[in-house]
């Protein structure tokens, strides 16, 4: 450590997210329970919570007391004594230093005009500013974890709570640097995680030891991977912005990583093209003084890191390393009384070795600006070494690699779909779960396939899947339910497993059947064929439990009559991807919009996630055009009597639900099933009588399935030069004389480079639905609805 730093390091230190509490352990038992504690947080009133709180107290309608806290502008942090008192607009006013826009404006307006008052909204707004920011709860620090020297209770006070086995500091950790104790951050990275399940499923599959913390740091696949930008599912480097940002720069180097990791964030980013364009010579680089050089030359003369800061000032301006790491945690925290007193210093330091004090007054100038969002060096470092490591084992081992981040993201419908569908774009198959075939967790196959694993499976314990991974290692795959059933612990795997295993598909693997015999029933109300199964198994298993062997050696086996399996029709697509869904949380053998991604390419603007809460703002007074499938329809009588409806839609990455009232509603009801694929248009409106909510106002619903039909106004087939055969123009003849409808068709053919080589006018006129099935089995062909 610099020994003239006036100030404790921040100590943060990441462990994978399941060996965290191990590392915790370990620390407590090494210095003792009474020397170890987790650090308290206090939760303050905040501008909304404290008008909600006085309201209750004061018993204020709930009405109005939600009606006050709409009007203070949604703006993270913002105080409600500002919005009271402050000028409106101005210099230090709402409208510039909280970025308030008239909308607002006129909110903070009506609340001062209600605070004017004598009534009770007024004395509640009079009260919340008094009460603003007093500690409203206490909780418990996520990461932080100090170590005493000595017992804790002779060094600060502490309390306990039910939420932790350690003691708790009753100091929050800014205060807890000056009672003399040291604080780290104990962090739960999954990153590290994922990177140690992938290690062993390489080890598994493959039989190979990763050395992970000595891979080749100039590997060229690695370098390939951040070139091409394929970088989904990798750390720190994932994002659609930096993936731009790494096919411009083709990093060849690991400094080139760090670099970008350190300035892919506000500020710095914009200095981006310029670090692209510098290093590839389009751009020269200039220093404002010949003595940057030194500091600066790796980062092709901008500066990056809060290292190169310290160091410069220290050279250019005769800074001790103490004075270096004060400026360092000024800028950071936009101290200006510091910032002022160490300029001052710095440019007579400048003066006493003779620079150049108009470039070096331009050089601080740049720092304040840069430097609140520098990054520290070693940080950028450290994540960009676990990023490499991450974009190797994407390298090396896609599937493996895959595998892992599709476990650790089972939680979020979002980045599974994401990753599933990232997985299948390289080429690598994901496969539904199989009772022969799959762990507890998302693995790989002998064919280099991921299977689902069917832990993730909604009433499927860890031990049902554990006993019958035992089984299958001991004694060979299952041959059928029959077989399953009679090998394994029914204590241990019970029918609620059964039906979530066979729902999911997991039982697909068995030649002969097919997932809706497994709930057969050939009576209503009567047993299923699960059911029976599990009578047959149990009886077989005590039977055999309770066989003598005979005196003369040698053990009979076990006589039972078979179970037959019923005859029944299979279920629909959208019946067995319903099912699919309710026990793993996604579609997985399919999605019921996929058969339609043409026609909502062309037809539809949005996506469902564009109309959620957190998005649909910015759309205000625009129109919409969803696409999904209904999942949920309910009909509701409104206090007027009125008919009105609450739908959920859903398309392949998000659903949200939707109200149709009156005539609006009446008029759609009978496509409001669920299971119907839609089109829903609509427009984005504030809502009636409640201005502040915003929403989609529905005024047109259709049958997805319908739309290839009525909205079609032309196609266009874009066929590459090489594809262009003879046999090809007399299919695709044949195809247009067998097709003939009212709609316009042109043809696009590519160049080598997918350019539009030459454009075929054509006065065709087709049928689009039958030329698009037709062209089906023709995948190299590109179809596009206008």
């Amino acid at each position: 450590l610099n020994p003239d730093r006036k100030s404790m390091p921040d100590i943060d230190t990441d462990f994978d997210d399941e060996g965290r509490q191990k590392v915790i352990d370990y620390v407590v038992e090494k210095y003792g329970r009474n020397q170890v504690a987790q650090i308290v947080t206090f939760g303050s009133m905040a501008a909304k919570s404290s008008i909600k709180d006085v309201a209750r107290v004061l018993d204020l309608h709930l009405n109005d007391a939600n009606y006050l806290a709409k009007l203070v502008p949604e703006k993270p942090g913002i105080e409600l004594r500002r919005v009271m008192l402050a000028p409106l607009e101005g210099p230090g006013g709402l409208k510039e230093k909280e970025g308030l826009q008239n909308e607002d404006l006129e909110d903070v307006k009506k609340l001062r005009e209600i605070a004017k008052g004598k009534d009770l909204q007024a004395e509640v707004l009079r009260e919340a500013i008094r009460l603003e920011g007093s500690v409203r709860s206490t909780g418990i620090h996520a990461a932080g974890i100090i170590i005493a020297p000595s017992d804790l209770t002779d060094i600060i006070p502490v309390l306990t709570s039910k939420e932790s086995e350690l003691l708790i500091t009753q100091f929050e950790g800014k205060e807890i640097e000056n009672a003399g104790v040291i604080k780290m951050d104990f962090l739960g990275l999954k990153t590290l995680t994922i990177i140690r399940d992938c290690l062993r499923l390489i080890e598994e599959n493959h039989g190979v030891k990763v050395d992970i913390e000595n891979v080749p740091l100039e590997d060229p696949k690695t370098f390939e991977l951040y070139q091409r930008g394929e970088t989904n599912g990798t750390f720190q480097f994932e994002s659609a912005g930096m993936q731009k940002h790494l096919r411009e720069l083709k990093p060849d180097k690991f400094e080139d990583l760090i670099a970008m990791n350190a300035l892919y964030r506000p500020g710095p980013m914009d200095y981006i093209p310029n670090f692209i364009n510098r290093k590839f010579g389009r751009e020269k680089v200039v220093y404002d003084l010949p003595e940057l050089e030194e500091y600066l030359e790796e980062t092709y003369g901008i500066t990056v890191y809060q290292e190169q800061v310290m160091l410069l000032s220290q050279k250019l301006g005769g800074f001790t390393k103490g004075d270096a790491d004060t400026l360092r945690k000024a800028m950071g925290k936009k101290d200006r009384k510091t910032l002022d007193e160490k300029k001052g210093k710095f440019m007579a330091g400048c003066k006493t070795n003779n620079l150049d004090l108009k470039a070096c007054e331009k050089v601080w100038t740049d720092w304040e600006a840069f430097a609140a969002y520098a990054f520290n060096k070693s940080h950028s470092t450290c994540y960009a070494y676990v990023a490499f490591q991450t974009a190797y084992l994407k390298a090396h081992y896609p599937a493996e690699y895959m595998a892992a981040v599709l476990t650790h993201n089972l939680s979020d419908i979002k980045k599974i779909t994401f990753f599933i569908d990232e997985t299948r774009r390289m080429g690598i198959p994901v496969l539904g779960p199989d009772v022969n075939e799959s762990g507890y967790n998302f693995a790989v196959n002998k064919s280099g396939q991921i299977r689902f694993g069917m832990g993730a499976v909604k009433g499927v314990g860890e031990n049902a899947v554990v006993a019958m991974m035992e089984e299958r290692a001991a004694n060979g795959p299952f041959k059928d339910i029959v077989d399953l059933t009679r090998r394994v612990n029914l204590r241990t795997i019970n029918r609620r497993s059964l039906d979530a295993l066979a729902n999911a598909g997991a039982f697909d693997t068995f030649e002969g059947t097919h997932r809706a015999q497994y709930f057969y029933q050939d009576v209503p109300d009567g047993p299923t064929f699960l059911d029976k199964v599990l009578r047959h198994a149990s009886d077989y298993q005590a039977q055999k439990l309770g066989m003598q062997v005979s005196l003369f050696g040698g053990a009979s086996e076990v006589e039972m009559p078979e179970v037959t399996i019923p005859d029944c029709e299979p279920w629909s697509n959208f019946e067995q991807l319903r099912n699919e869904k309710e026990v793993t949380g996604f579609f997985m053998s399919g999605h019921p919009l996929d058969d339609y991604r043409l026609e909502i390419n062309a037809f539809c603007k949005n996506e469902v996630s564009d109309i959620r809460e957190e998005n649909i703002r910015r759309l205000l007074g625009h129109p919409v055009t969803i696409a999904g499938i209904v999942t949920t329809a309910i009909e509701r009588t409104s206090k007027n009597n009125t008919l009105f409806g609450i739908f959920t839609i859903e398309d392949h990455n998000d659903s949200v639900q939707l109200t149709m009232f009156s005539d609006d509603y009446l008029k759609f009801r009978h496509l409001l099933v669920p299971g119907l694929s839609l089109i829903v248009s609509g427009s984005v409106q504030k809502r009636f009588r409640d201005s502040d909510q915003i929403e989609l106002k529905v005024s047109n619903i259709s049958l997805l399935a319908e739309s290839i039909d009525k909205l079609t106004k032309n196609i266009t087939l874009a066929i590459g030069v090489r594809d262009v055969t003879e046999p090809l123009v007399a299919q695709l003849r044949s195809i247009m004389e067998s097709s003939k409808g009212n709609t316009p068709l042109y043809i696009n053919i590519l160049d080598e480079l997918n350019r539009v080589a030459v454009k075929l006018p054509s006065r065709l006129r087709v049928n689009p639905r039958n030329v698009v099935a037709a062209l089906k089995p023709f995948e190299y062909i590109g179809i596009t609805l206008g």
